[in-house]
């Protein structure tokens, strides 16, 4: 099995994807398409002993589109200026058509020369010119109609094809009769029915393309975060080169200032990066020889040099745009309903118009008056809106989500998010930060907390420790210098020792105490800090203890009011960690958090949310993605609290780029406002097709309500843009 996606031209409303869909999911070697009308593409899986990209591009050809081969990239309409002229232009026809077809019937000024009275056959050829213009122009529209109707797939074009193909012949049939000599049916030419409807479903279409521009946007913004050029060193010098130049091995140069081009390692230099567009962190990070860098991060103020690591398709941001392009290539299930549902809807109308057709004839109507109805119904009810009503949707949420962090593998995510009533999570780098830090400092000193702190930093800076790394790192973010250290020595197992401004310094345990025998009168505050959760760090100068310092991996600022929320929406909360009892039961009872599970092994943690779904609970297990893969697989959703280069976590199904649990709230509140969106668009859409139909087969008739192929046309774009309208709503809430 393998998959491929192709970018697809020639689509231009949901009746072409769908119909393109259906298509393809009917060839033998296929085993799934999903057509995206927004991105233009086809994402198909198919058995690679049986095809190959070329004959799939084939089918695609036969239903009535063109392959542009491999989709590589998210490309904006380019065309846009052309297609406002060109709308601009037959705006000016429809109006110069209905002025000659229809102005003498409410009394406007007639052209001379084109007065059906005295110009018949004037007024004849120029709404037949202008006629077989709006033909030309809906081309596509009849093309793909003809087509899916010949795959036995009919969609909304079937419908408007057939209609104004029939209304067209018939003008056409009564406009001979008239140079025979049957002056009388000089007024029962119906052109500008055929060009009306062609016109307003191309209206629909054109602003159904600006709605699907806009849905663009985000996604976009990730592929313009990159810099289009950098600069390699070779040799000692330095060269210019784009993106696609650079090879993995290659040494970057990035000075303040530029972006980062590629994902890479610094090998040379120090600078402060804003990777805020991945990580959400708002201070500028600092980054040094051996950390990893992020392409598209920022550099404030440093010179570095970097080895690029991951380039093209695998890097960070082009991993993203994967995932959210993938994501959107995939239907909820609730598009899978819609789809069926239009199925079984078109052909139904095409017999109720033929009923309809042959009812007229036999009660005694007049067989103009017949066709017309007949064209009537099969305008009145093209599925456009309920076409769109679940994709445009989906679309637009899973931009929201992308420019929010969210990243989802899979549209059913935005559905089924919604369902969610127990979510889990790990202890470690989710509910905490997952890396130590100071959280609490017991000054016995006449010193400034900074002050001590940077006497503390500069010795821990000689030895390579978690809890050394939690001081390094209040001296970088403070910007705080380190000072020189004389004679520095490890003692193993009980601490470090150094001399600044050649006063001895001793940072340790509460051991390293008994060793130099210094007494302890803060066992006190030691035991608070440790009932806390605290790792204990003393320091002390010339025998006297001057600090008392706590450090802890501490418990993400948002985490509490995170669970509050969800408690206030019903959604029970667990810990679910390897961690001890004690630590665990205290960091759950600081949360808020109303179940723990400690002491469980990977393969345990699985087995737990099995266990909470054979209690008919909706499960989205929130971790890091790697100890905690099983379980994350286990449950019914898998979040991922990840950043920088580890975005593409298999295990999970959706990736929290920002790293922050609010993301989690966020991705239940789209996915609820989404799922009530579809359902507001599915009624709007169903409902003005059950309104409609009987209407536009006369059925009204005996209470003075009626109406014709024009109206018609009308009245089904205006069902489009209400479906539309309230789908856009979603990035106003």
């Amino acid at each position: 099995m393998k998959k491929i996606i192709l970018s697809i031209d020639g689509m231009t409303c949901s009746a072409c994807s769908n119909g393109l869909e259906k298509y393809l999911n009917k060839q033998d070697g296929i085993i799934s398409a999903y057509v995206n009308l927004v991105l233009a593409n086809a994402s198909i899986e198919y058995d690679e002993k049986k095809l190959n990209q070329a004959k799939i591009e084939e089918f695609v050809k036969k239903a009535g589109f063109k392959s542009l081969g491999e989709f590589k990239e998210i490309k904006t309409n380019n065309k846009s200026k052309k297609e406002k002229i060109t709308f601009i232009i037959f705006t000016f026809l429809a109006i110069l058509l209905m002025y000659i077809s229809m102005g003498h019937m409410i009394n406007l000024p007639t052209i001379p020369f084109l007065d059906p009275h005295k110009y018949a056959t004037n007024y004849m050829i120029s709404l037949l010119v202008l006629t077989i213009c709006f033909m030309i122009y809906g081309l596509d529209i009849i093309r793909n109609g003809y087509k899916n109707l010949i795959h036995k797939t009919p969609n909304m074009d079937t419908l408007v094809g057939i209609g104004v193909i029939t209304s067209f012949l018939y003008s056409l049939y009564n406009m001979y009769l008239v140079f025979k000599g049957n002056t009388n049916l000089v007024m029962n030419l119906y052109f500008e029915s055929s060009s009306t409807v062609i016109y307003f479903i191309k209206l629909g279409r054109y602003i159904d393309g600006l709605s699907k521009e806009k849905t663009k946007e985000a996604i976009s913004k990730l592929v313009e975060i990159t810099p289009n050029k950098a600069v390699i060193k070779i040799d000692g010098k330095l060269k210019e080169v784009t993106l696609d130049e650079i090879h993995k091995g290659d040494i970057v140069v990035c000075k303040a200032g530029e972006k980062i081009a590629v994902d890479g390692e610094i090998i040379k230099g120090k600078a402060h990066l804003d990777e805020s567009f991945i990580t959400g962190e708002s201070k500028p990070q600092s980054k040094e020889v051996g950390d990893k860098v992020i392409a598209g991060s920022l550099n404030y103020d440093g010179y570095i040099e970097y080895k690029a690591e991951r380039i093209g398709k695998e890097s960070t941001i082009s991993e993203i745009v994967k995932l959210v392009v993938e994501a959107s290539n995939t239907k909820a299930p609730i598009a899978k309903v819609a789809d069926k549902v239009s199925g079984y809807f078109v052909p139904v109308v095409i017999i109720l118009a033929i009923l309809t057709f042959i009812g007229y004839l036999i009660t005694g109507q007049s067989f103009e008056s017949a066709i017309n109805t007949f064209v009537t119904v099969l305008v009145i009810a093209c599925p456009c809106s309920l076409g769109l009503a679940t994709p445009l949707a989906i679309i637009v949420s899973e931009g929201m989500c992308a420019g929010s962090g969210i990243l989802i593998k899979k549209s059913e995510i935005l559905e089924n998010a919604s369902k969610t009533n127990v979510v889990v999570f790990d202890k470690t780098g989710t509910l905490t930060y997952g890396k130590l830090k100071i959280s609490e400092i017991k000054n016995y000193s006449d010193m400034t907390e900074d002050e001590l702190l940077k006497i503390v930093g500069s010795i821990e800076s000689k030895v390579s420790h978690p809890i050394a790394k939690a001081f390094l790192d209040y001296l970088e973010e403070n910007k705080i210098s380190k000072l020189e250290v004389d004679e520095f020595e490890n003692v193993s197992g009980y601490g470090i020792i150094g001399k600044i401004n050649k006063q001895r310094i001793i940072i340790g345990n509460a051991k390293i105490l008994e060793k130099y025998n210094i007494e302890n009168e803060y066992k006190k505050d030691e035991k608070n800090l440790s009932n806390k959760g605290n790792s204990i760090v003393y320091v002390v100068q010339d025998k006297e203890i001057i600090a008392l310092i706590g450090v802890n991996d501490i418990v993400r600022s948002e985490a509490k009011e995170v669970i509050k929320d969800l408690r206030d929406i019903r959604v029970q909360t667990v810990m679910l960690t390897g961690d001890n009892k004690e630590t665990a039961e205290k960091i759950a009872n600081e949360l808020g958090i109303e179940k723990v599970i400690s002491n469980v092994l990977p393969k345990e943690k699985a087995n737990t949310i099995k266990q909470l779904k054979k209690e008919n609970k909706f499960v989205m297990m929130c971790g890091d993605g790697i100890n905690d893969s099983p379980a994350l697989v286990n449950a019914d959703i898998g979040v991922s609290v990840k950043s920088g280069t580890d975005i593409a976590i298999d295990s999970s199904d959706v990736i929290l780029t920002k790293n922050d649990l609010k993301s989690i709230l966020k991705l239940i509140n789209i996915s609820k406002k989404t799922i009530r969106n579809i359902k507001q668009n599915l009624f709007w859409a169903f409902f003005y097709n059950c309104l409609m139909i009987p209407v536009a087969m006369g059925l009204l008739k005996p209470l003075g309500i009626s109406i014709n192929p024009m109206i018609a046309s009308l009245a089904m774009v205006l069902s489009s843009l209400t479906v539309i309208a309230n789908t856009l709503r979603l990035k106003r809430k």
